[in-house]
């Protein structure tokens, strides 16, 4: 079955999209979230398909005006997911069915403009990362929340974390994360020590690169991948020390996001400013050193000979505006882009 693209105009800028979890493993809906409106949204879609020539066309469900750009959102089940804005504020949101079938999306703790700088200004919320109900947040204001959507109080403040703008976090298990900021600073943070220091930190190379997005392996967590504002990845094994292990040349622009297939865990799939969708797999003649039951195999490890062990494909025509998002269900990918379009590229080929 050869691939598939499907491309749907939806008027406003799209900085994130979700595919909604499914408990047959078989989504069908997404979310959205728009920016630079003057009213942006959150928006829940579904697919149907047309008779006539079997193509795919989203429709939206319900959508939710929103308050400020839309920075992040994160599911936590198929009825509740974390969202985030400029305007400092996150928001647990629930996805109800009414008793006349009628589905709508609802807030059910808003967390408002917890990232503010120390005079009171708003400051954004770029990022945050989740881990089963928990999720840390991060900001322009330099500051480090950890909240929980089983209540509306935080469970940890780290104030004045960094001296300048944390743009990306992610958890490398439910007591650590790691972030990076402004100036290319990575840190790691113990969050059972009751200080509220890093507990070690790095830098993504020896230039002062800011990160723009992380991610973990799927199967060896301590190995981790960032997407930087000049368009190229960084690998470490945190495992054995802190200094990268690869730093691969990629987009001509900042990635924009990241993301490892969860089942095939050698593929990486990435987005770019640039206008660029990529999969990244290993070569076929590189493909039989790959062995599950042998963590070592893992290729992405393998210092600079990986260089020689990957292929890159485009799985779309670059676009003239950036592509700020994407997820993957299985073989399909959605993308949200700054040209006010969504794509969906269904049976990409896994190996």
């Amino acid at each position: 079955m050869s691939q598939n693209l499907h491309g749907t105009f939806v008027s406003e800028k799209i900085n994130k999209i979700r595919w909604r979890p499914d408990p047959f493993d078989n989504a069908h809906s997404f979310i959205t979230g728009s920016w630079d409106n003057e009213t942006n949204h959150i928006k829940l879609w579904d697919f149907k398909e047309s008779p006539e020539d079997a193509d795919i066309y989203p429709y939206v469900v319900s959508e939710y005006n929103y308050d400020g750009d839309v920075t992040e959102c994160r599911f936590l089940s198929p009825d509740l997911f974390v969202s985030s804005s400029t305007t400092g504020s996150v928001s647990l949101m629930r996805i109800n069915v009414d008793e006349k079938a009628v589905t709508n999306i609802s807030e059910e703790i808003e967390w408002k403009h917890i990232h503010q700088f120390k005079n009171g200004e708003k400051s954004s919320c770029i990022s945050f990362a989740v881990y089963d109900n928990d999720f840390a947040t991060v900001g322009e204001d330099g500051n480090i929340f950890l909240l929980t959507a089983l209540r509306k109080e935080p469970a940890r403040k780290i104030i004045n974390a960094d001296s300048c703008s944390i743009h990306c976090v992610t958890f490398l298990k439910h007591s650590e994360i790691l972030t990076g900021n402004l100036r290319g600073h990575m840190k790691i943070w113990d969050l059972r020590s009751s200080s509220n220091t890093e507990s070690s930190s790095f830098m993504m190379s020896g230039e002062q690169i800011a990160p723009t997005c992380l991610t973990f392996h799927p199967t060896q967590r301590h190995m981790v991948v960032a997407g930087d504002e000049e368009g190229s990845l960084t690998v470490w094994d945190l495992r054995h020390n802190t200094y990268p292990l690869n730093l691969l040349s990629a987009h001509s622009d900042s990635v924009t996001e990241l993301q490892f297939h969860p089942d095939h865990p050698d593929q990486l799939f990435t987005s770019s400013s640039s206008g660029e969708l990529w999969h990244w797999m290993v070569n076929k003649q590189n493909r039989l050193l790959i062995n599950d039951d042998e963590p070592d195999s893992n290729v992405w490890l393998l210092g600079d000979s990986i260089k020689n062990k990957l292929e890159v494909y485009a799985l779309m025509s670059k676009l003239h505006m950036p592509i700020n998002t994407l997820d993957l269900n299985r073989n399909r990918i959605l993308c949200g882009c700054d040209n006010e379009a969504i794509y969906l590229i269904s049976n990409i080929k896994l190996y």
